[in-house]
């Protein structure tokens, strides 16, 4: 049976067990439902922003061990350039059980460690050489990879229906700059609209783009080569383009006579 329930908080009645269970439960039971079959992963939010001397996380939510977590306000996060590999990821505690309730907490830290434990979520990663900026405009979409003095997020994972996927603005970037080289290629046209137009895009879809495109399996890759080949394609589109310039310039002002 379907059920929509609103307690009634008028003068005169009284407060029952059962009005305020609904409020309690209402908004974690429409989130769990919605998120049910959607991948550990970033839902949204939690978009890490490069400021002087710090990094600062929006906030956000992320599904993880089938609990979703909200950061309710952003983050801040201070660093320092080493010139070795920082990562900044997400922790998960133990449970803190109480005679109330049971809480499970998260805390977002900066290491300088790689590898990640079973309960920890990565948000992005850089190599800041001392004396160097830190930043996190991109020449193109390539330069997300670039190793040194740059943020990347290419390794968080962002929850999407069955697999994580790369998170959205990455995607929208590759769309953009597909556009602008104006392939001939359909195929890039509509996978671009696609990007721009969706909330994510699963993970599936970038594959097959993929595989449609260079005849490569990307099946169980990291993020990290699926940017790759992406980046690939977006570097042929660019050769093709300035190959094909000359070609069409030399046909402007042409006349066919019958």
């Amino acid at each position: 049976m379907l059920v929509h329930i609103v307690p009634r908080f008028e003068k005169g009645r009284i407060l029952r067990t059962e009005m305020l269970e609904n409020l309690r439960d209402f908004p974690r039971t429409f989130l769990d439902v919605r998120f049910e079959k959607y991948s550990e992963g970033i839902v949204t939010g939690l978009k890490v922003r490069v400021e002087d001397q710090a990094l600062v996380v929006s906030k956000g939510i992320l599904k993880h061990a089938g609990r979703l977590y909200l950061l309710e306000d952003d983050f801040t996060v201070p660093y320092a350039a080493t010139g070795r590999m920082a990562v900044l990821k997400m922790i998960f505690l133990e449970p803190t059980r109480r005679p109330d309730f049971t809480a499970h907490h998260a805390e977002i830290v900066l290491e300088g460690e790689e590898s990640l434990g079973l309960d920890e979520v990565e948000l992005g990663r850089f190599k800041l050489k001392p004396g160097a900026v830190l930043r996190s405009d991109y020449q193109d979409f390539a330069d997300m990879a670039t190793e040194y003095n740059t943020w990347c997020d290419l390794q968080a994972p962002y929850s999407a229906i069955s697999a994580s996927t790369l998170r959205p603005d990455i995607m929208h970037f590759f769309a953009r700059e597909m556009l602008r080289f104006r392939s001939g290629d359909m195929l890039d046209h509509a996978f671009s609209f696609t990007c721009l137009n969706s909330e994510r895009i699963s993970r599936e879809a970038i594959e097959q783009y993929i595989h449609l495109k260079t005849g490569i399996n990307c099946t169980n890759v990291s993020n990290v080569q699926l940017h790759r080949q992406l980046s690939d394609i977006l570097e042929e589109a660019g050769r093709s383009t300035k190959t094909a310039a000359p070609w069409a310039n030399s046909r402007k002002g042409r006349m066919i006579v019958d």
